[in-house]
This record gives structure tokens, C-alpha cells and sequence, in this order.
């Protein structure tokens, strides 16, 4: 099952796949690129930029965007609520510029869709960061704090009243606003990027899944089932489908989120107040976030979903959302005005998390010809413009401020092995959910799961809780 976004994107398309077709028999490239998402399609673009003489081929399992680019929530979001986590990796100016430049990309990726006739409804009107019950009251000012300390102020805190006429919802109680963030209909974002990439002489071949990637003299080789690729550099943008990689896998645990959609309410939304583009996300544990479209439905994700065993992704994130009950759950229980609105699309897709929250880019094996970046745990819109960067001079081996980050080259901490991490991550999921429904009904949760929580591995906790 498609999501919403890449329904409306492929219905929209003319013609059919002879622009991009499967990978058959031998081909050659200087780099191959294995993904078709935003992550790869940035790092296409960006080559090619960089060397416009450098031939690039793009290999896709599925279709460009069929993946976690065509499933997201559109939240074109930045990192600076990850800036205490960059800088213990390379010091406080590497993080301003590492957040300035993830603000930047932002705008930038808004300004390639005006540039190339991209209609991919790209809004900059904001992201909010809300409190739903009065515990999560004040979770942004920490980091709000921190950030002032460096005469940095992305965040503003917001009054209660403003927070709910904007939303349209009483059960915002508060909230801090980001100017800089925006929305964007995610596949429409992915397809217009693919028609660029093939403007530009990239070479595309989707439903072309790789099958086997081998080191060979000048470089590597990657496989699908009736083709190869050789290429003197292969670049894996791959999100969550990369834990195939043993190296990767204990670095990035990969968990489900759930996103529903409702029909179209434009008069609904009106009446209650919702009526820009602006994002929003809740401070629970595991995070609701919610946003309109252009034509008038709520789109409302709930993280927190199905857990990976291992390096076993494949079918589990396919198809109609396992846990679309509990998303819808969260919209009625956020929008009660629009309880009689119905559910119309479901569905769901892997995210890909690390210990820390942020990504992190490396060679496989240790070998220069095979680089890749993964773990942008659960916020890759915005980020992947600058993932692009990174991965398109490490393909290069340009010795510069992109290759030289500290994101780059640092594997994360590990999570725990099989099968402690499958066991431990359901168990500290049931808790997080036991201490949001007692939160939500005004009641302290149970010593137990506060206990559970606590022993709690960084990373398996959201960014607001530890940054």
C-alpha cells in the first residue's frame, strides 16, 4: 500500500517508466548511488554540481520515493534542537555551523522547487513544538536556554492562548515556535528531484533492488537481479534498508511510525484556526506530529511503531499501518472538533535511529569506495540537503568542511545485540506508552515504568528528554 503522498505524485505523472528503467545487463558509472530517496538524490545532484563531467547512476529498489522519502510527514525541519548533541562531537562552532548550514538547507530546498517548476507545496510557515498534557509543559526550555547561551535563538516560547488559536486545538497548552522550518508534500518533493537528477545526465534505474555489492580492483560492484553497476565509488543511501550491513546494524536501532490521513475538511479546519502550514509535534514520549495539506486534510503520525529484529526490515514496513488505531487515537483525542472527520489513508515506514538522534556518514569496511550516511532517525527532509553535501565530497574525496565534519568517520555507540535489543526496546515501548496515558489522564505514572525509563539507552528516548 502507498502512502498518500506518492499516490497523489504517481497519479500525477504522465507517461511511463522509460525514463528510469530496471537496471538490465552491464553498465559503468564513476559513481553509483543505491537509493533513489532524497538522501541519494541530493548526493547526485550535488556530484554533478561539483563535476558535471563525473558520470552518475542511481539505483532504487522501488521507485524514487518509495521509500522513507515518499512516507514521511513533510516536516522540512533543522537541527537545532540537536545542537548540544553536535557539539560534544566536534565543539560548539562546528555545531552552529552545522545547524546554521541544516537552516539554510532548508530554504534551499524550497528555493531548487521554484527554481526547476517543482510543485511540491513547499511552505515555510513554521514548526511547533507543543505541549499536549501539563506534564510536557517547559520540555523546550532547556534547550532554548542552551542555545541562548551562544546568542543563538532559533526558538521563541509562545503564550498558551496564541499556541491554541493557532492550532486550533484546546489541548495545546504551550509550545516553542521555529520561524525557519517548513512543510512539503514529501513525494512530490522526491519526483521532482528525480526529473532534475535525469535534466542533468544522472542515469536512474528504479525497481532495481541490489541484490550484492562486491569490492573489484578501481572499485566496487553493485548487483540487482538482471544488471550491475561498476563504479569507481559507490555511495549507500539507503535509510533504515541499510542495517543489511552488520557494521551498521548494532549502530542504528530501526523502529516503525504510523501516519494517518483524513479526508478533505478545508471548512473544518477554518472554523477551528488551522488554516497554514504550520508543523507540529507533541512532547510525548512517543512523539505525535501533525500537520494540514493544501487541499484540506490532517496528516497525523505517531512514532513508535514496530521494532526491527535485527537487520530483518522487509515486509514488516510495508503496507497499511500496524498501529494506525493508536495514530487515530491521537488526532481525535488532539482535534475533538474533527471527530466526525473521517480516516481515509494509513500507512507506515521504518526510521532509522541512533544512539545520539543524529546521522552519521563513514566508510563500509573501512574501504574509500564504498561510503555511506544513515540514522537520521525520524528528521531526514530538511537534513538530507546537507547529506547530499557531506556524501557527494566523501564520493569525491574532496578534503573540505563537508567531508571533514564531525559527523563523518565517528560511528555512534552501539545498541545492545540480538536478541536483548528486540526485548529491551518492546519493554521500555510498553512503558513509554503506560506513562503518556497516565500523563494524558493527569495522574502520576507507576514507580515501575518510571524505573524502566530510567535504565532507558539514550537514544531510544526523544530529543526532548536528552540532547
Amino acid at each position: 500500500m502507498r502512502s498518500l503522498w506518492l499516490q497523489e505524485a504517481l497519479d500525477g505523472e504522465e507517461g511511463g517508466d522509460d525514463d528510469a528503467p530496471v537496471l538490465r545487463g552491464s553498465k559503468r558509472a564513476d559513481v553509483c548511488v543505491v537509493g533513489g530517496g532524497y538522501v541519494g538524490l541530493w548526493t547526485a545532484l550535488r556530484i554533478k554540481e561539483l563535476d558535471p563531467s563525473v558520470d552518475v547512476a542511481v539505483v532504487e529498489a522501488d521507485v524514487c520515493g518509495g521509500g522513507a522519502s515518499g512516507r514521511n510527514g513533510g516536516f522540512v525541519l533543522t537541527w537545532w534542537p540537536k545542537f548540544a548533541s553536535i557539539a560534544k562531537l566536534g565543539g560548539i562552532e562546528e555545531s552552529r555551523r552545522l545547524c546554521r548550514a541544516s537552516s539554510d538547507g532548508v530554504a534551499s530546498i524550497g528555493a531548487f522547487c521554484v527554481e526547476h517548476g517543482i510543485d511540491a507545496r513547499f511552505h515555510m510557515d513554521g514548526y511547533l513544538w507543543a505541549a499536549t498534557n501539563e506534564s510536557q509543559m517547559g520540555d523546550w526550555r532547556p534547550m532554548i536556554d542552551g542555545l541562548a547561551r551562544y546568542d543563538e535563538h532559533p526558538f521563541e516560547e509562545l503564550e498558551p492562548a496564541e499556541v491554541a488559536a493557532r492550532t486550533g486545538s484546546p489541548v495545546h497548552l504551550g509550545g516553542a515556535f521555529e520561524r525557519t522550518a517548513a512543510v512539503v508534500q514529501p513525494a512530490l518533493l522526491a519526483r521532482g528531484m528525480r526529473r532534475v537528477a535525469l535534466e542533468r545526465g544522472i542515469s536512474i534505474f528504479e525497481r532495481s533492488p541490489m541484490v550484492d555489492l562486491e569490492a573489484v580492483a578501481g572499485g566496487a560492484l553493485v548487483r540487482t537481479g538482471v544488471g550491475a553497476v561498476r563504479a569507481g565509488r559507490v555511495v549507500l543511501a539507503m535509510n533504515a534498508w541499510a542495517v543489511r550491513y552488520a557494521e551498521i546494524r548494532r549502530r542504528v536501532l530501526v523502529i516503525g511510525s504510523d501516519i494517518v490521513a483524513t479526508a478533505r475538511a478545508p471548512e473544518r479546519l477554518a472554523e477551528i484556526g488551522w488554516t497554514d502550514g504550520m508543523s507540529i509535534s507533541d512532547s510525548r514520549l512517543l512523539v505525535h506530529y501533525y500537520r494540514t495539506t493544501d487541499d484540506g486534510r490532517v496528516a497525523f503520525g505517531k512514532g513508535g511503531g514496530r521494532l526491527a529484529f535485527g537487520g530483518a526490515v522487509g515486509t514488516r514496513f510495508e503496507g497499511e499501518a500496524p498501529y494506525a488505531a493508536e495514530a487515530e487515537k491521537g488526532l481525535r483525542r488532539t482535534y475533538p472538533k474533527l471527530k466526525d472527520v473521517p480516516v481515509t489513508h494509513r500507512w507506515t515506514g521504518p526510521i532509522d535511529r541512533t544512539r545520539n538522534g543524529l546521522p552519521f556518514f563513514a566508510t563500509l569496511g573501512g574501504s574509500p569506495a564504498v561510503v555511506y550516511g544513515v540514522g537520521f532517525s525520524g528528521n531526514g527532509v530538511g537534513p538530507s540537503y546537507v547529506a547530499g553535501r557531506i556524501l557527494a565530497s566523501m564520493a569525491l574525496d574532496r578534503d573540505d568542511e563537508w567531508s571533514a565534519c564531525p559527523l563523518v568517520g565517528r560511528p555512534h555507540r552501539r545498541w545492545p545485540p540480538e536478541p536483548a535489543r528486540f526485548v529491551g526496546g518492546s519493554t521500555m515501548k510498553g512503558a513509554m506508552l503506560r506513562v503518556e496515558r497516565a500523563q494524558d489522564a493527569g495522574r502520576p505514572p507507576s514507580g515501575l515504568d518510571t524505573a524502566l525509563l530510567r535504565l532507558a539507552p539514550t537514544g531510544i528516548l526523544p530529543m526532548r528528554v536528552r540532547t
